[in-house]
């Protein structure tokens, strides 16, 4: 029996790594993964950078005094005496960043109001263009300075002034939060692109070309040839997944630049690893046993791409539940459902949640759905109405 299925895998791996362009579209999606999100992540980085000599072209109204001491502090300069329209005007066309409009002595009016009068205070109206990258960064720099200045006037206590760190999440923790919310539905992606690459052709194609029959023909049982078959595709699949994954996770940091400068798959330590290669292995076995099975009652590859659609929109769907889930279930039940199961674990891994006895809950599931699968799909060998149906 081992050397049927062997023999099986061998003849599936040495006919797909024997295709140079075989092996070139398995590992082409990962470096294209890396290249894109790599230049998506430096051109969103340089869309909402400005440079660091950059000054800010600012235009005030009414400029009092206060205003005249305080502003400085952003280093940016201030020009006074223009006119307000023809300011607006230009803050409109972007050949000015912003414009300050201060109502008539302000000063003296904010001196003299009282919180309690229920009267608006003196209203501070700043003017930008949310369209420009210098426009906006002037406009948030100007607006934190002045909620300050407004803090000291007004209010009787302070927020976070003291200058130290609020923020007690760990770098690790805002890594782990946003991989366990996107990772699992890339990952889910990966897997079936992986295993609908390469399922159809292997039973559908042999159909299509009529070389099954003479596989069937052979002294070896269905039931190896179905589980040859499968732990043969699962391999090429898995080296498909992973390429697009090491791509996903390479560019993250590049990616996330300017917004998570933490963001590194560092923080996971080989166990994390491990946990997480066992459950996407059992992943991949499901998968593409479903595909194979699906790929059986097709006459042709395009017709068994067709049935797998389903699978498709299901493993979407499943990865999607990760960003809704609130993280990974301290339950078994849900590590009990195919798929879903796998969904769980890799968010808990993602998270530092994981449950280990739902980790070997998932394993067990899905090798079991696999084993069933081979069951099923040696019964379809079986059947000369499905196997050589035109």
């Amino acid at each position: 029996m081992k050397n049927s299925i062997f023999t099986i895998m061998k003849k599936e791996l040495a006919r797909f790594f024997g295709d140079k362009r075989m092996v070139v579209s398995i590992l082409m999606p990962g470096v294209l993964v890396y290249i894109l999100y790599s230049f998506m992540g430096g051109a969103m980085g340089s869309a909402f950078d400005v440079d660091e000599d950059y000054a800010p072209t600012i235009q005030a109204v009414g400029l009092p005094a206060s205003m005249e001491a305080l502003l400085p502090q952003t280093g940016f300069a201030v020009m006074t005496g223009v006119d307000e329209e023809e300011a607006k005007e230009a803050v409109t066309a972007q050949t000015l960043d912003l414009l300050l409009v201060f109502p008539e002595e302000f000063d003296q009016s904010v001196a003299a109001y009282d919180i309690s009068s229920g009267i608006p205070a003196p209203q501070v109206e700043v003017y930008y263009n949310s369209a420009s990258t210098n426009s906006t960064f002037a406009y948030q720099s100007l607006i934190g300075l002045l909620d300050a200045y407004e803090a000291q006037m007004a209010n009787k206590f302070d927020v976070n002034a003291g200058g130290g760190d609020y923020d007690l999440a760990t770098a690790e923790d805002t890594a782990g939060s946003f991989f366990a919310l996107m990772m699992p539905m890339l990952l889910m992606i990966f897997l079936y692109s992986g295993c609908a690459a390469v399922a159809p052709e292997s039973i559908a194609g042999e159909k299509e070309r009529g070389t099954i029959a003479t596989m069937l023909i052979t002294p070896i049982r269905r039931s190896d040839i179905a589980l040859g078959k499968i732990l043969a595709l699962a391999v090429i699949s898995m080296i498909s997944a992973a390429s697009s994954t090491m791509g996903t996770v390479l560019s993250l940091p590049k990616m996330m630049d300017g917004v998570a400068d933490e963001m590194s798959a560092s923080i996971y330590s080989i166990q994390d690893y491990l946990l997480l290669a066992a459950v996407i292995l059992s992943t991949v076995l499901v998968l593409v046993t479903l595909i194979s099975i699906l790929s059986a009652f097709a006459k042709t590859i395009k017709e068994a791409q067709t049935y797998a659609m389903p699978v498709m929109l299901l493993a979407m769907g499943l990865g999607i539940t990760a960003m809704f889930g609130g993280g990974a279930s301290q339950e078994l039940t849900p590590y009990c459902i195919p798929l879903y199961n796998s969904v769980q674990c890799m968010a808990g891994v993602f998270s530092f949640s994981v449950l280990p006895v739902g980790v070997a809950v998932t394993v067990g599931i899905n090798v079991a759905v696999t084993l069933l699968g081979v069951v099923v799909l040696a019964r379809m060998f079986n059947s000369e109405k499905i196997i050589f149906a035109r």
